[in-house]
């Protein structure tokens, strides 16, 4: 995709230039991993037991998230609601719903979900019991918010949207800046108009699909218009609705540019004349002051709603994620635009194809800045956070496509430094035998209009057949061809990985087994031995655990009892809680699940950060016999 100028090919320092681009296109920051808030606590905590029923529920997550009325549902042992309905934000990233009075003993379900703050959908559950635990009827979906058909529609909307972006204003970039003949060419203002109504139906798409996709999973309700309503008052519909007014505005911009532009440059290229020259000139410079406002403002529209305006040194990334989303969108775009004329326009002067070279290449300088700037940004310097998560696994595979991607365009650059200048035929002014013929027959209209066409086409056959005589242009239309159909590839990654979790978010928050920053892991399981006595008969014992892989994330914990024999031991309730005090975070809390007579089992046990861990287990043998043990657990 980038073609460079004849004396960067010959330059020693290209192949260096290639490899940054590579590295800086790998982390194509046009959309940058989405950093999804989590709830990192509540109150009661997740399998409490409390004494008396607490007034309200507080929920904390790890940065801030939008929460409507009914986002936090609390249902009691029957299903039913045990809360009011009414969500309020007790500050530092917490909210909590008021329970109703005189409520039963019993476990308690919480349902929750949120939008977090780069506009993804979270959602989640947690039990506590008031009393004693007690069995519940209680079923939650096995589907979560933003999945499914709709969250697939939503996806699909948001590739389209970017792919709208990048044609619009890349095509309008070519245009402005490589070859301003192209304006009135037919085939680049179908570039145009195709980006533009692309991003506008694909944004309205988003607009009606945002309640289904963050509240109700339900498709039907993308016509909800009190659901609309609630989404324009959002930060991300706020975005959608200002996105589609500089639309209307980018459509007055087009008009202009095929329009007026489009004939103020084919008569400045007839006439020859300066007053053209200079009216042409500055059109230009008026459009293009236009179109970058106008795509600065689009572009920002991700920006500013999205994953840039969440996490750290936001007054940096949001101007980074602007400046990427330009860079992409004139690389790309501009390289769908001269595919289009060198299949289906008229001839490109070599000119103009070494001016979008030149222009390539800045682009991907931009990119190789920014890009890198978003991969320290959303993974830090940790290795295992391109191997160890999903995020990072996404990245290695977009190296691999921007690698295939940049041999392709290789191969383009070589073909550009050997392009010719291409002599178009002047069409033929004498008449030919059969239109003389047509002339001789006189009257027939019909006649007339169907010799017509057929000169036409004998011309525009002339023309393509001159435009394909030179062996390095079709090479070169069979290169960027390859190209473009690895950057749609490369596009369909990006816009996957923009609903990824980052590897820094998952290490913070536990999402994701092995996201941490250590130099060096194992997955030796860490087994400690801790004698217990619950006072009564029966009540002695070794409590032997087992914890694995002992990573930052996703835990396994197998609780074996033993009696001083070292025979089996039973118990009547088994509970763990972890704290880890250098980092004041937990308790966190769990109920480990019997799976024998003397094992309990905890599945999906979550340790956010590295640390040593203290492990709280406490052991009931009757109703009146319990001891809580603690035990140190090194996590890495």
């Amino acid at each position: 995709m980038t073609t460079t100028t004849p004396a960067a090919v010959r330059s020693p320092a290209a192949p260096l230039l290639i490899v940054v681009a590579a590295l800086a296109t790998l982390l194509l920051g046009a959309t940058p991993a989405a950093a999804h808030a989590s709830l990192t606590g509540s109150t009661p905590a997740d399998g409490e037991v409390v004494a008396t029923a607490p007034a309200q529920v507080t929920l904390t997550f790890s940065e801030q998230v939008a929460l409507s009325d009914d986002s936090i549902r609390v249902l009691d042992p029957r299903a039913e609601r045990a809360d009011t309905g009414d969500v309020t934000d007790e500050g530092d990233d917490t909210h909590a719903v008021a329970l109703r009075p005189g409520l039963e003993d019993g476990t308690y379900t919480v349902a929750w979900q949120a939008v977090s703050a780069d506009s993804h959908p979270i959602a989640g559950a947690f039990t506590f019991s008031i009393g004693a635990p007690s069995a519940t009827t209680v079923e939650l979906p096995d589907q979560a918010v933003g999945e499914g058909g709709v969250g697939l529609l939503y996806d699909i909307a948001r590739y389209a949207a970017y792919a709208g972006f990048l044609l619009l204003a890349g095509a309008c970039a070519f245009v402005l800046l490589c070859r301003r003949e192209a304006a009135a060419a037919p085939a680049v203002q179908r570039v145009t108009l195709t980006g533009w109504t692309t991003l506008t139906a694909a944004t309205i798409a988003l607009l009606l699909l945002r309640t289904p996709y963050t509240t109700t999973g339900r498709l039907a309700d993308a016509l909800d218009l009190g659901g609309l309503r609630d989404v324009i008052d959002t930060k991300t519909g706020t975005a959608l609705v200002t996105r589609l007014l500089l639309l209307a505005a980018a459509g007055l911009l087009i008009a202009l540019l095929h329009g007026g532009y489009a004939r103020l440059v084919t008569a400045a290229e007839d006439d020859r004349d300066e007053d053209h020259d200079v009216r042409v000139r500055d059109l230009t410079f008026g459009l293009a002051l236009g179109g970058v406002i106008l795509a600065t403002g689009l572009a920002a529209t991700w920006a500013m709603a999205e994953h840039a305006s969440t996490g750290r040194q936001t007054a940096l990334a949001i101007p980074a994620d602007v400046l990427h989303l330009l860079a992409v969108a004139t690389w790309l775009g501009g390289l769908a635009t001269l595919l289009t004329l060198l299949r289906a326009g008229p001839a490109v002067p070599r000119a103009a194809v070494r001016r979008f070279s030149r222009l390539a290449l800045t682009s991907v300088t931009v990119l190789t800045v920014t890009g890198l700037y978003q991969a320290w940004r959303q993974i830090g310097w940790s290795w295992s956070g391109l191997t160890d998560t999903q995020y990072g696994r996404l990245l290695l595979l977009k190296v691999g496509i921007v690698g295939a991607l940049l041999c392709v365009a290789w191969n383009s650059r070589r073909w550009t430094a050997r392009l010719g200048d291409v002599l178009v035929p002047e069409p033929d002014t004498a008449p030919s035998p059969s239109a003389a013929a047509g002339a001789d027959a006189g009257a027939d209209p019909a006649r007339a209009q169907q010799l017509a066409r057929q000169r036409a086409a004998i011309r525009r056959a002339d023309r393509r057949k001159a435009r394909d005589a030179d062996p390095h242009r079709a090479a070169l239309r069979r290169s960027v061809l390859a190209e473009a159909a690895i950057a749609a590839v490369l596009l369909a990654v990006a816009t996957w990985l923009s609903g990824t979790t980052p590897a820094r978010t998952a290490s913070d928050t536990g999402t994701e087994a092995g996201a941490e920053t250590g130099d060096h892991m194992t997955d030796e399981p860490v087994s400690v031995d801790i004698p217990y006595d619950t006072g009564g008969d029966g009540g002695q014992g070794t409590a032997r655990l087992d914890l694995s892989p002992a990573h930052t994330g996703e835990n396994t914990l197998q609780i074996h009892l033993s009696d001083p024999e070292g025979r089996p031991a039973t118990a009547a309730e088994v509970r763990v809680a972890l704290t880890l005090p250098d980092e004041d975070l937990g308790p966190l809390r769990y109920d480990p699940v019997q799976s024998d007579a003397a094992q309990w089992t905890v599945t999906g046990l979550q340790l956010p950060r590295p640390g040593d861990w203290r492990l709280a287990l406490t052991i009931r043998t009757s109703d009146i016999d319990q001891v809580t043990e603690t035990a140190t657990l090194p996590i890495e």
